[in-house]
Order: structure tokens, then C-alpha cells, then sequence
């Protein structure tokens, strides 16, 4: 790792821990308003796999949430801001490639995702007990799908000129796509047409193998959602990386 990237790197690890009670502590807090409710309203009610209470079944839905959109607001809100207050010419002056640049926002992101998510995991020891049958499979997930929102937000922080338009891409794609991917139920509790809508969601396939880390249980083979996962991370790096390489919307 060169001296460059461990410094943008520190830089962008810094930025987010010096408020960490609001970049690590408000999610965790939010997962846990979710899970009480949904737990309260709906655990005697719903079992999703067989021998798998629904609080159990929620819970690493909401860790998977928690990390996927906190991977993905780390690097796109630093971006952002940093085009709009106009600093970002002097990470781009340093002797700096843009793989490195790459490479060190999303690594600071899948961190952050990685500790919300850990967050959220230690909250709700107090209210389920879960198994950890694949526990590979589950830091498999854990950091394809935080590699993967934190290209997206790379990304999304390229293409925003302004806050209001990272909203919309926050709102309306990032925020669908999340709760439209299993969180909450199986899509086989869904009508046909909806599942199949769902299989192609590649968020889908990013929680159902986190799931399938716990339980040894899943709507699809985990084989199958790692593969759909690397190849969302490939094609995101590679769209990212080219990018960079031509500066499209940095340097102008």
C-alpha cells in the first residue's frame, strides 16, 4: 500500500469517525427502532424458514441494510461534498493514481458499512440468539456488498453536482433497491411475478447470501449470490475506474 493511498485513506477513515455518533451510532439506532417494531408486531406471527422465528430471520436483513447504505453514503456524501466546497483539487493535485483514489474511498466506506453493521449486530444479541452455520459465507457478503455500494457511491458522488441531485439518486435508486431486496420477508412469500422482479434486484442476492451465512437457509444458492455479487462489484469498479481515468466531472 503506498504512502498516497494510506493517507487519503486515514483521511477519509477520519472524516466519518470524528462523528461517529452520528455516521455510527444513528443507523444502529434506526435498525433497532425496525427491529422492535417489526419484531413486536410480527415474530408470532411469521415464520419464514422452518425453525426460524421472524425476529431471527430479520436481523441479518437489517445488518445487511445498515452496511449497504452506510458503505454507499460514506463515499458518495465525502465526494459531494467535497466538489461543492471545492477541496477536492487538492486530493487530485497529490501524486495520487486513480486507482488509488478508487481504491481508498471504497475501502474507507466498506469500513464504516462494516462497523454499522457490527453495531447493529451487537444490539440485537439482546433480543435473538442466532446461528452462525456458514460464518465464511457471511464475511463474504458482509464485504462484496460493502465494496459494491461504495463504488456506487463513488460513482453517484462523480455524477451529483449538488446535494439535492445525491438525494434523488439516494431516494429514488439506492432506497427502493434496499427494501425492495428481502429485508423484511422471502420473496417466496410474494406473488410470481414479484419474484421474479426480485431476481432481478442484485441487492437481492447480496442479503439472501448474508442470510443464508446464519441460517444454512436461503431463496437462492449462495453459489449463485456470490456470483451475481462479484460481477456487480467487477462491472461497478470497472465503470468507476474509467471514470476516474478521465476525470469526467472532477476536472474541468
Amino acid at each position: 500500500m503506498s504512502k498516497a493511498l494510506r493517507t487519503l485513506m486515514y483521511k477519509e477513515l477520519l472524516r466519518f469517525w470524528k462523528v461517529g455518533f452520528q455516521t455510527v451510532g444513528a443507523p444502529v439506532l434506526t435498525a433497532l427502532l425496525y427491529l422492535l417494531v417489526f419484531s413486536h408486531v410480527l415474530d408470532r406471527q411469521v415464520e419464514v424458514y422452518g425453525g426460524v422465528g421472524y425476529t431471527a430471520f430479520l436481523v441479518p436483513g437489517l445488518i445487511m441494510m445498515s452496511l449497504l447504505q452506510n458503505a454507499f453514503s460514506n463515499s458518495s456524501s465525502s465526494l459531494i461534498q467535497s466538489k461543492v466546497t471545492g477541496n477536492l483539487v487538492f486530493v487530485l493535485l497529490t501524486p495520487i493514481s486513480y486507482r488509488e483514489f478508487f481504491a481508498a474511498y471504497v475501502l474507507a466506506a466498506v469500513i464504516r458499512g462494516l462497523l454499522v453493521g457490527a453495531g447493529v449486530w451487537a444490539v440485537t444479541l439482546w433480543f435473538v440468539d442466532l446461528p452462525y452455520a456458514h460464518p465464511l459465507w457471511i464475511l463474504v457478503f458482509a464485504s462484496l456488498g460493502g465494496a459494491i455500494m461504495a463504488s456506487l457511491g463513488v460513482i453517484a458522488g462523480i455524477w451529483a453536482d449538488k446535494f439535492d441531485q445525491l438525494a434523488a439518486f439516494q431516494n429514488f435508486v439506492v432506497m427502493p433497491l434496499t427494501f425492495l431486496s428481502g429485508v423484511f420477508y422471502s420473496i417466496h412469500s410474494l406473488p410470481e411475478f414479484w419474484q421474479r422482479v426480485s431476481h432481478v434486484n442484485p441487492f437481492f442476492y447480496m442479503i439472501d447470501g448474508f442470510r443464508y451465512g446464519f441460517f444454512g437457509q436461503s431463496d437462492v444458492s449462495p453459489w449463485i449470490s456470490a456470483l451475481v455479487a462479484g460481477g456487480s462489484f467487477v462491472a461497478l469498479a470497472l465503470v468507476t475506474l474509467n471514470m476516474l481515468a478521465r476525470g469526467y466531472k472532477l476536472r474541468s
